[in-house]
């Protein structure tokens, strides 16, 4: 018995930016493939107006536009009850959680995701609630809409779907896996602008390159992200200990 393909709902004002970036390269092929499921639904196709309207003034005054609980509830209930899984439904809002690799991987070992992509000032917050919302943020920015965060969350779990890489354990080796961001790479020429290859990668010597590999980032997760390399030493004494 085949099992079903990993599946997404994205929830859009705007349905024709996908699949977008998403159609091409690995995702593109593993969609036709049939590894991963995409559907895009029209959020305006829930209004019951002539006009479709989504949105209105929010209440205690202020900028922008909100979007209606009731026309969100709606597309949500629709796509929930289409899916028939326990699938996480997603939000993508500057206010949410940093997304993380963890996370990443985490969504990529379920059957999918309903992924939300808010416009205007945002959702109205009841509807947020009643749906018990995991809201993500794909950092501290703010975008147009959320219909670039999901497609970016949307491929970082694509990439890891079974068949999607290969076998070859690239994903593995990366920035995040291990809690450090990725060693540098080098390939041929072996000298470019009078710069050589680090004498190490052409030794021969596997085992120095792993060291050499991880001293490197190390480094580098120290110098630019202290927050992670605070996380990584503090696990990594414990595990000394």
């Amino acid at each position: 018995m085949t099992s079903a393909p990993w599946s997404v709902d994205v929830l859009t004002l705007f349905p024709d930016m996908f699949p977008g970036p998403l159609g091409q390269s690995l995702a593109g092929r593993a969609l036709i493939e049939g590894i991963w499921r995409l559907n895009a639904v029209d959020i305006r196709g829930f209004a019951r107006d002539k006009h479709r309207v989504v949105d209105d003034a929010p209440f205690g005054g202020g900028p922008g536009m909100v979007m209606r609980p009731d026309v969100v509830d709606e597309a949500i209930a629709s796509v929930v009850a289409a899916r028939n899984d326990r699938a996480p439904i997603v939000f993508m809002s500057p206010r949410g959680t940093p997304l993380n690799q963890a996370r990443i991987r985490a969504l990529a070992d379920g059957p999918g995701a309903v992924v939300l992509c808010g416009r205007f000032e945002g959702i109205d917050e009841r509807v947020v609630e009643a749906w018990s919302m995991e809201e993500i943020s794909l950092g501290d920015f703010v975008l147009s809409g959320g219909e670039p965060a999901a497609m970016a969350l949307i491929d970082g779990c694509v990439r890891l779907l079974p068949g999607v890489m290969g076998g070859d354990g690239s994903d593995t080796e990366e920035s995040f896996e291990g809690g450090l961001l990725e060693y540098p790479h080098y390939t041929r020429p072996r000298v470019w602008r009078d710069r050589e290859v680090p004498e190490v990668l052409i030794s021969g010597h596997h085992e120095k390159v792993r060291a050499w590999r991880l001293d490197q980032a190390e480094r580098i997760t120290r110098e630019r992200r202290p927050d992670l390399w605070t996380r990584y030493a503090a696990q990594a004494s414990g595990i000394k200990r």
